[in-house]
């Protein structure tokens, strides 16, 4: 569509996930446009985070050292493990300052279309985690669609012989939805997750 570099610039921002082809056409467009100093910018901090930016060697999480920032700090909560897809879901919890505990971020989830099972992703790392006892609570914190409930379901299998208390996070309605809005699993999960209001 259009001449040499400007449609390869297009065609890499459209690998990008969750950027189509008008999106990548967009940002291409607002790349050309900007100063050259800003896009240098980018430039150097794409690069730098290929170069710097690691996997820590406990839980997985983004890193620029060996570990992370959660699995160096003394005040998180040993006893207790949340187990996450990505990197992202770790921020994502995080936001709700209501977990204290450390993590385990599996690199992705069960996915037997995309050729991705177990043996594909922190599955094995996970059970080395859980050898010394330590650990009381696994929380499963997988996306609630299809990939997500195997990988949780899978897990639990897995952890059901060990000592250990394995729970998932409860799912249903958002605040400020509507019911009529709502598909029939999550309004299913909402009555399943239904908690005892008063005395």
């Amino acid at each position: 569509m259009y001449e040499g570099a400007v449609q390869d610039l297009i065609d890499e921002l459209g690998r990008l996930p969750g950027v189509g082809p008008k999106s990548a056409q967009r940002i291409a467009f607002h790349i050309l446009d900007s100063d050259p100093a800003d896009v240098q910018r980018l430039a150097t901090a794409l690069t730098e985070a290929k170069a710097r930016v690691r996997f820590c060697e406990v839980c997985g999480n983004v890193a620029q050292s060996e570990k992370c920032q959660i699995c160096v700090d003394p005040r998180r909560i040993d006893s207790v493990i949340c187990v996450v897809e990505e990197s992202k879901d770790v921020v994502a919890v995080e936001r709700t300052r209501e977990f204290r505990g450390r993590y385990h971020v599996l690199g992705g989830v069960i996915n037997p279309i995309d050729g991705i099972g177990p043996n594909e992703l922190r599955i094995r790392e996970l059970m080395t985690r859980l050898q010394d006892d330590t650990v009381k609570e696994v929380i499963l914190a997988m996306d609630p669609n299809v990939e997500g409930e195997a990988t949780a379901a899978y897990l639990a299998r897995l952890l059901g012989s060990m000592e250990i208390r394995v729970t998932r996070l409860a799912s249903g309605l958002p605040v400020g939805g509507d019911l009529e809005f709502a598909d029939e699993v999550t309004l299913g999960r909402a009555f399943e997750g239904r908690t005892l209001v008063g005395s």
